[in-house]
């Protein structure tokens, strides 16, 4: 790996880039240099243009002032085009939010529902919670998420959740990411993926589509092991029973 040099980096950028797991030429290439520029204004560092141009440079070995006129053009609509991009949670913070969403989710399976908990989480504080529940209340809506955030919003006295995080145990499908988006969720942090219906990725990426005003990062692939057990566990008990 090469490391990241002053120039064309300033030391306090390339110490910020380490704490964000941003730590060599290759990294921050493969990150991308607008999204870099992006996570370190989301982590409260300054990242004008000028930053945005060096971290091209640093990408490729070079200096900010040898990029060509083309190259900073590219880099001005690298950023433009951008998703939403934001400092993920520290792994204990995720790890244990997510272990709160699966006991949800044990939960839903104990009254027959598919075991998908969420939770809505908000300056460290759980202000939503919810699982799978279309069943007992014969409603096709009553995803976890959704009930997390209807809770959530209850809580604030706000549909937007502005600062917000939601950790679901199962990637999002459509519906439940397009109440995400609606809510202005900060975060998504999710644990196992859905290859049949996940909206994040997995199917499709609604998250990804500029056009529908994203405001959310997300997260995948927290615990997702022990989700997907969870999972698997449920249906092989259906199986049995059936």
């Amino acid at each position: 790996m090469t490391p990241l040099t002053t120039p064309p980096l300033p030391p306090t950028t390339i110490a910020a880039l380490h704490a964000l797991g941003i730590a060599s030429q290759e990294a921050l290439a493969a990150f991308g240099p607008a999204r870099a520029c992006l996570l370190l204004r989301a982590a409260g560092q300054p990242a004008g243009r000028r930053l945005l141009y060096a971290l091209g440079a640093a990408a490729r070995g070079a200096h900010w002032q040898a990029l060509g006129d083309d190259e900073r053009s590219a880099l001005d609509a690298a950023l433009a085009a951008a998703l939403p991009v934001r400092v993920p949670p520290t792994a204990d913070e995720a790890r244990r939010h997510m272990a709160d969403a699966r006991a949800l989710a044990a939960e839903a399976a104990a009254s027959g529902e598919v075991p998908v908990g969420a939770l809505v989480v908000k300056d460290g504080r759980v202000i939503g919670r919810g699982r799978n529940a279309p069943i007992g209340r014969s409603d096709p809506c009553a995803h976890a998420e959704v009930l997390a955030l209807r809770e959530a919003a209850a809580t604030l006295g706000n549909y937007r959740l502005d600062g917000c995080d939601l950790y679901v145990t199962l990637e999002p499908c459509p519906m439940c990411a397009g109440a995400i988006l609606h809510a202005r969720v900060a975060r998504v942090i999710y644990g196992a993926a859905d290859a049949k219906t996940g909206a994040a990725g997995s199917v499709t990426d609604l998250f990804a589509l500029k056009a529908l005003n994203a405001h959310t990062a997300v997260f995948p692939g927290v615990d997702a092991d022990a989700c997907a057990t969870q999972l698997s566990a449920f249906f092989a008990s259906l199986r049995r029973a059936g």
